[in-house]
């Protein structure tokens, strides 16, 4: 029987989750499966992927033959990599201890890599979160400046409207009493 390691759809329109599992070649996408191995979030970032990576490496022994997502997925985990090191063992190219020394080294480096990758995505996050707030501070300091300058013109012009009027008054009160001392003389 040929036997794939493949990627099964789950989840709603838009949001998809992988169950990765063993099935029967000619089976459907969707159908029945031998076994699950662990499923796939694509939608996040980075991607979540939880695998048991025994029963993956013991599978792919097997001849189990992965799809390429699902080979590129294996590969990730590092499935693969502790498959190839088995057959190293087997081999007697080097001992088991070495093959499980260099494997754990593997693992540690790609954690730091992952690690990486969600601190600085988490950074760019703040990073982005700052600028927007930087820009929207000098937005506010715009408008403000604009109200404030907006608001001494209003309040230029009605001191000028307040001012003028009295200096008329007090013209049109100097030539009547200009007018009454011409008339008295």
């Amino acid at each position: 029987m040929a036997v794939k390691i493949r990627l099964q759809r789950h989840g709603k329109k838009g949001k998809p989750v992988y169950h990765i599992v063993v099935a029967d070649s000619r089976s459907k996408r969707d159908g029945k499966n031998i076994e699950k191995l662990g499923i796939y979030v694509p939608t996040t970032n980075p991607a979540t992927i939880e695998l048991n990576l025994d029963k993956a490496v013991d599978w792919l022994e097997k001849g189990a033959q992965p799809s390429d997502t699902a080979k590129s997925i294996l590969s990730f985990k590092g499935a693969l990599l502790k498959k190839h090191l088995n057959g190293g063992v087997k081999k007697g190219a080097f001992s088991a201890e070495d093959a499980e020394k260099k494997f754990q080294d593997w693992l540690e480096h790609k954690e730091k890599s992952i690690l990486t990758k969600k601190e600085k995505l988490v950074s760019s996050k703040e990073q982005a979160k700052k600028e927007k707030f930087e820009a929207e501070k000098k937005i506010n300091e715009a408008r403000i400046a604009a109200q404030q300058k907006a608001l001494e013109e209003e309040n230029q012009e009605i001191a000028n409207d307040a001012e003028a009027p009295v200096t008329e008054e007090n013209t049109s009160a100097d030539t009547e009493e200009n007018k009454n001392e011409e008339t008295n003389a």
